[in-house]
């Protein structure tokens, strides 16, 4: 009898938010150095945390250890 595991890949919450970064990546790599060097980095930064902080939650064994690291996540896109 084979089980069959969610994967990470297979939420749709992380598979969106991996797919964002890259789009913000693509766009910011273009900006000038002062807009790069300056909201860029800081945006780069938040909109990657999203989709760390779900396959952060997503490996975790306790149930009130994933919520805390889906809220960051949550937190993060309000403030990206």
């Amino acid at each position: 009898m084979e089980k069959n595991y969610l994967q990470l890949n297979q939420i749709t919450a992380y598979t969106k938010a991996f797919h964002l970064s890259n789009f913000v990546w693509e766009v910011t790599s273009n900006w000038d150095n002062f807009g790069k060097y300056t909201i860029g980095q800081q945006f780069v930064d938040a909109v990657d945390s999203i989709s760390a902080n779900i396959a952060e939650g997503f490996g975790r064994y306790h149930k009130k250890d994933k919520t805390k690291f889906y809220y960051y996540a949550l937190d993060r896109l309000r403030n990206a």
